[in-house]
């Protein structure tokens, strides 16, 4: 902020309308449709209140700007309410974004303190009071709290010319409140805060009017404002009411004429606007109309005073802040290159923006613009120029924002100015404050005569001080970030100037060129001063990387705008010679260049800096920024050699092609030098290294490039040289020998030294140049001489592998299918090399010998062949793919299953090759035949090689050779294996990329395979028995039987119901294992049942189980005899063999039998009675001799089993009976709560509950709340009888309710949809007390 008055005009900066900027406006943010014409103002006003007239309002926020949604606006009346909330007029609002866009310092804020310093000295010498209200046009003009009104000059000076009024008028009319001045600067026109109006005379200080009676007395002015016509103003009060004041002077004698615009009584209006034109636009065809807005507290209106009163558009705010104070401000804008007023108004955070033109036609068409959004409380609107806004928040903090972009230039806090507000003015202290209490709330934060504006300039009016902001010119903005030293963002500043992406440009002139040419030379300027202060401010001592980072800050900076200036004289002469003073600097300018040198924004660099260059990069071992700088530069002024020598000790391969070929023209030198480094090596059989296999593809590239016409490793070879280049590599691979060839060395070495590198890649090489050189008969020549000598050199070389030699066959085969092929080959050739493929004797490469030749075929080299014998050698060399390509191209589809069989690397992919033949469309029914039989014949092979696909196959396609399938295969396992995979996939349709359908066997094909699990896997016998419902059970039984399968025949015989037949089957099952762990040759079996990793014991404990499961299966449905007949057994079966193991050797076994056996005393005493338990143990021999002891366990094992049980059933039934109590406590208390009910009357028949004094009338209360009579409630059908109960009543209300909402779901769920409860079933009554009436609560409600 200057501390010192302005030294120029205060008008000199001012920002006036620049046609010259018309250029810069984006016409798409004005292409608009066009609004339909408003209605009149006396239409408006004789409509009902409730009329509502659409007027259209296009919103160009929105992207697509040509399917705009349309808003409808209320147009009402002027004097409508000025109240509720229009939702439905909401607008899309889109949020300012801030750029990081270095803007600088776009106001220039200066203290009037002439003015400020007269203000404080008139109030404390003359009483003037405290500042109130300001104005500005040709001269300054302070209202004070007294009534006088101080006009200051706009000089250097300014002095204090005029004084207007006096303390005395100042305590009849209040303070000033309102200011306002015509457009030629001659009247003033004060308004006062107890109604009254004056009108001065600025040449002499003359009092020309005093209006008293121009509004309602009572309230205060809160705008008073010229227009266009000296003899018509507007006047705002604090009633809401806005007035036209007309002028007139007849016979001398001055009078006003006072008209209502706008009626405060039935909305207030706090703000006004008339659309004042500059001189130079006096004659826009909108001025004629004397536009003027008006803000109310919900909605702007603008209407037309000329020629006759007419409303032009209204516009709601929508739903604001009732703090937030109503803003608006007019500009003439130039769009499309046609200069309109536009409207900017908004209350709280949004700005809009409405566009007024009248078109060809005479058509007025106001239209809405793309609108604001700040996220701030906007309490003051100005336009400082037609692109720039600044708009003050509730913070006091200016904000400057460029309009089209929407952008952010600067904000700027002026609490310090101590703002004056007008609070007291709007809420009408002066006269009683008979204000409401909406406008006295918006008055809180009212600034409109403390903030002004006048042509480019904003003044503020603080409590003791004046203060003016201006626009600063493009030189200033830039000079502020100079003096901070901000050079960075002065040189980004100055760019925005120079490429016309600024924004409030002020001070530039003349055409785009002239512009560009005085902000290059402000940045020059610039560079040398940044380049000079860094190199000052260098620190002298420390760290490296401290000196480093203080340049590779700065020098980036000013290679990059040298470049962007296209001023590299400046850089490479004069800045460069000054940073080459300092070692440092000059390292970091010469690194800088790199990354400029690379994206070619950097085409040419002097010599004596790319000396320099080169020099810095190979001392600091940077060879690969010296590759990237070399081949992106001119190089002609370099010492060649020298360079070259640098490039191939460094290994620089690219940058050695690019100097060669760039410095002198030479294309073959390269060549040869990367062939005598990979040539050696490969000739001797030796293994290249990493770097040769780098030169070798580096070389076939920049073979591949010279013969397209392009240059290594980028860019084009010059059109002159095209076909000169082209025909030397041509002339270079051909030759017989090397420039240096030896006795030994072979003929064509260039062309053997590429096949034996990449054959493939070199070939792909010969294969592009045949596509580009098609009419170029010179090159077609070359590459059918490297044919031949390719032909001669690997076919009659042993030295090629076969994938080499069939890459050149596939190569050539190719070729020669192309209808357009030039080249010549001798047949013979290719039967050489079929030959050489399919040679029987040579077993080595197989697979790859037979991939070269399917290849060679595939790309059309049959043609070349005799099939016949091709399929003959095929055979012989075992090459089943070629003998399956020959096959399918003869439709030969069931030999290819022979391939298949005989192949040992593709056995598994016949199952997918008959399916898909015998799936697919696309053959013939003949062809399905043949393959359908050669498959049933080899049905052996195919379920030897995978039972599982084979049954899948057999499902999809054999379902009715199932039999014919199992007689041909011979083997009884194979059988087995088929059998088992076609069970599994018929019981689940087996998931998989071929759905296939059930497939149901017959009944013997399923006991043929319970026979083949009995003599395979008879483990799995019993869960294929459970799994499968599709055998017969006799015969099943009988296989069982046949193959002692006694856990299968257990199982069958308790499916066929003979529960005591399969008890005896295991429990003979039982005894043998038993026997088995007591017999003498327990060891040698422990040996045998060891291999199948499981004990006697083990086996004794899983038989004891299937036979306890089978006797708890069977007890359920037998009387107690027959259960003893189940469990006794069993029992006497496990204690027997106790009594045969004695001596301390069996103890550990004697100890397992007894477990067993309390496992089986405890089984069986759920259903056999516990004395007769015991009675067969005391008379088992084991435990009937002897002492008690002996038996103790058994017994007490018992009775700790039953103990548990006892106290589990106890448990259970005392939580039981605490659950029941707590629930009927719980239930008992709800029915016996005491109720409320809502109302005091029947809900029913709407009377009081208590009709007469003497009524004995029931009245039932339910626990939602309502209260009914009984006989009220009987004659809606709201209660019902039941057996056992007195009355049973519903909620008639409730009821209702629920079935308008769909209560018939409702009613299906217990516990809430219920009408009754629980505890309905009781109908409490007592007497009402002093009422002597009987009331009857009812718990329960239908909610």
């Amino acid at each position: 902020m200057s501390e010192s008055p302005d030294t120029r005009s205060l008008v000199s900066a001012s920002s006036q309308l620049n046609l010259m900027e018309i250029d810069t406006i984006d016409d798409k943010e004005f292409d608009i449709p066009q609004v339909d014409t408003p209605p009149t103002l006396e239409s408006i006003l004789n409509e009902p209140e409730d009329e509502e007239e659409p007027f259209i309002l296009e919103d160009t926020c929105l992207l697509n700007t040509e399917n705009i949604d349309a808003h409808s606006c209320e147009t009402s009346s002027l004097a409508s309410s000025d109240s509720g909330d229009r939702t439905h007029l909401k607008r899309k609002r889109k949020t300012v974004e801030l750029s990081t866009t270095v803007h600088g310092s776009v106001l220039r804020h200066s203290i009037l303190k002439g003015i400020s310093a007269q203000i404080v000295s008139a109030a404390d010498k003359v009483d003037a009071g405290l500042p109130t209200a300001v104005t500005v046009s040709g001269v300054i003009v302070v209202g004070t709290s007294h009534g006088l009104a101080l006009v200051f000059g706009k000089d250097l000076n300014q002095a204090l010319r005029l004084c207007l009024g006096s303390t005395a008028t100042g305590a009849e009319y209040g303070a000033v409140s309102a200011l306002s001045i015509n457009h030629d600067c001659t009247r003033l026109l004060c308004g006062f805060a107890k109604g009254h109006i004056t009108m001065w005379d600025l040449a002499n200080g003359k009092l020309l009017r005093t209006i008293t009676d121009a509004h309602p007395p009572g309230t205060a002015i809160l705008h008073v404002k010229f227009t266009d016509d000296p003899t018509l103003a507007v006047c705002n009060d604090s009633g809401g009411s806005v007035f036209e004041l007309a002028f007139r002077r007849l016979m001398g004698m001055r009078t006003c004429e006072s008209r209502c615009l706008f009626s405060g009584s039935k909305g207030e209006v706090c703000n006004v606007e008339p659309l004042l034109t500059a001189p130079d636009l006096k004659d826009h065809p909108i001025t004629q109309y004397s536009l003027l807005a008006m803000a109310s507290l919900t909605k702007i209106l603008v209407i037309g005073l000329k020629p006759s009163l007419k409303v032009w558009m209204t516009f709601p705010y929508g739903k604001t802040d009732p703090t937030s104070v109503p803003q608006l401000a007019w500009q003439f804008v130039p769009v499309q290159k046609v200069v309109n007023p536009v409207l900017a108004f908004c209350r709280g955070d949004t700005v809009h923006f409405l566009l007024v033109k009248k078109d060809e036609t005479g058509t007025i068409h106001v239209i809405k613009q793309r609108q604001l959004q700040l996220n701030c409380d906007i309490i003051s609107l100005n336009w400082i120029n037609s692109r720039t806004l600044v708009v003050m928040d509730s913070g006091e903090k200016l904000r400057v924002v460029d309009r089209p972009s929407q952008e952010e230039l600067e904000s700027l806090d002026v609490a310090e100015v101590q703002l004056v507000y007008n609070s007291s003015h709007f809420k009408s202290l002066a006269t009683g404050g008979n204000v409401s209490q909406a406008l006295a709330l918006v008055g809180e934060k009212a600034c409109y005569q403390s903030v002004c504006s006048y042509t480019g300039q904003m003044v503020l009016l603080g409590t003791k001080s004046a203060h003016i902001l201006t626009l600063r010119n493009w030189r200033e903005r830039v000079d502020c970030l100079l003096k901070q030293e901000r050079f960075v963002e002065a040189l980004s500043l100055a760019w925005s100037f120079h490429e016309g992406t600024a924004k409030a440009v002020l001070g530039l002139f003349g055409d785009p060129a002239k512009r560009k040419g005085v902000v290059a030379d402000k940045m020059i300027e610039i560079l040398f001063q940044y380049v000079e202060r860094s190199v000052k401010k260098c620190p002298e001592h420390g760290k490296i990387q401290i000196m480093e980072q203080h340049f590779q800050d700065m020098v980036p900076v000013m290679v990059d705008y040298c470049l962007q200036l296209q001023r590299t004289d400046l850089l490479f002469n004069q800045l460069y010679t000054r940073l080459v003073e300092n070692c440092v600097a000059r390292g970091v300018f010469l690194e800088s260049l790199e990354p400029y040198i690379v994206s070619e924004r950097l085409g040419c660099v002097t010599a004596p800096v790319m000396r320099d260059l080169l020099t810095h990069l190979q001392d600091n071992n940077m060879m690969d920024s010296v590759e990237n700088c070399l081949i992106h530069l001119d190089i002609t002024s370099l010492d060649i050699q020298q360079v070259v020598q640098m490039c191939w000790d460094n290994q620089l391969y690219d940058a050695m092609i690019y100097v060669f070929n760039r410095g002198m023209n030479d294309y073959i030198t390269p060549m040869e030098k990367l062939f005598q480094v990979i040539g050696p090596p490969l000739r001797e059989g030796r293994a290249l290294t990493d770097e040769q296999v780098v030169m070798g593809n580096k070389l076939l590239v920049y073979i591949s490039c010279s013969l397209a016409g392009r240059a290594y490793p980028l860019g084009d070879i010059p059109e002159d040289l095209v076909s000169q280049v082209k025909n030397q590599v041509f002339e270079f691979l051909i030759r017989l020998h090397s420039a240096e060839a030896g006795q030994e060395e072979e003929l064509y070495p260039y062309i053997r030294t590429l096949v034996h590198f990449d054959t493939p890649e070199f070939l792909n090489v010969l294969a592009l140049t045949l596509e580009d050189f098609k009419n170029d008969k010179q090159a077609l020549e070359y590459q059918q001489r490297i044919v031949d000598i390719l032909l001669k050199v690997m076919v009659e070389n042993s030295d090629f592998t076969p994938s080499q030699v069939g890459c050149l066959f596939t190569f050539l085969a190719r070729q020669l299918a192309k209808p357009d092929n030039t080249l010549f080959v001798n047949r013979k050739l290719f039967d050489q090399v079929l030959e050489f493929l399919c040679s029987p004797d040579d077993d080595t490469r197989h697979t790859e010998r037979q991939q070269v030749l399917l290849e060679l075929l595939q790309v059309g080299g049959v043609i070349q062949f005799d099939e016949g014998r091709l399929l003959g050698l095929a055979e012989k060399a075992e090459f089943y793919q070629i003998c399956e390509f020959l096959y399918e191209q003869n439709h030969l589809y069931d030999k290819i299953l022979d391939c298949y069989l005989r192949d040992p690397l593709r056995k598994e992919e016949i199952f997918n090759y008959i399916h898909n033949l015998l799936s697919m469309p696309g053959y013939s029914s003949e062809e399905k035949h043949c393959v359908w039989e050669k498959a049933l014949l080899h049905i052996a092979e195919l379920v030897t090689l995978d039972p599982a696909k084979s049954a899948d196959l057999v499902a999809m396609h054999f379902p009715e050779e199932v039999r014919p399938i199992i007689t041909r295969l011979q083997d009884d396992h194979l059988v087995f294996q088929f059998l088992r995979c076609l069970l599994d996939q018929s019981a689940t349709s087996r998931e998989g990329p071929h759905p296939q359908p059930l497939l149901r066997l017959s009944p013997d094909l399923h006991e043929l395979h319970i026979g083949l699990l009995c003599r395979f896997t008879p483990r799995q016998l019993t869960d294929f028995l459970k799994a499968s419902q599709d055998y017969r059970l006799e015969e099943a039984v009988q296989i069982t039987e046949q193959y002692q399968v006694h856990e299968a025949t257990s199982y069958l015989l308790e499916k066929k119901g003979d529960s005591h037949g399969a008890f005896q089957v295991l429990l003979k099952t039982l005894k043998d294992k038993l026997g088995a762990v007591t017999s003498e040759k327990r060891s040698e079996e422990e040996g045998e049942t060891g291999r199948e990793e499981e004990s006697p014991l083990q086996r004794v404990e899983g038989s004891l189980g299937d036979i306890i499961a089978l006797c708890h299966r069977s007890s359920q449905s037998l009387n107690q005899e027959q259960r003893g007949v189940l469990w006794f057994p069993l029992l006497e079966a496990m204690m027997s063999p106790q009594k045969l193991l004695k001596g301390p050797d069996t103890r550990t076994t004697s100890e397992v039998l007894k477990e067993l056996t309390m496992k089986v005393l405890n089984s069986m005493s759920s259903f056999i009675p516990l004395p007769a338990i015991i009675q067969r143990i005391l008379q088992d021999p084991v435990y009937g001799k002897g002492k008690l002891a002996e038996i103790q366990g058994l017994i007490l094992g018992m009775l700790e089993t039953f103990n548990y049980e006892q106290t589990l059933l106890e448990t259970t039934t005392s939580l039981l009976n605490h659950d029941l109590h707590w629930s009927l406590s719980h239930l008992r208390a709800a029915v016996s709560r005491g109720l409320h009910p809502r109302q005091d009357h029947c809900n029913i028949c709407l009377q009081q509950y208590r009709r007469r004094q003497d009524s004995p009338d029931d009245i039932i209360i339910f626990s939602c709340g309502h209260l009914y009579h009984c006989q009220c409630l009987q004659r809606k059908g709201s209660g019902h009888a039941e057996p056992r109960l007195l009355q049973v009543w519903s909620c008639y209300k409730c009821i209702s309710s629920q079935r308008g909402r769909g209560g018939d779901r409702v009613t299906t769920e217990t516990g809430r949809g219920r009408s009754t409860s629980l505890a309905q079933t009781n109908v409490m009554s007592r007497e009402a007390g002093e009422d002597g009436k009987k009331v009857r609560t009812v718990v329960g409600n239908l909610s």
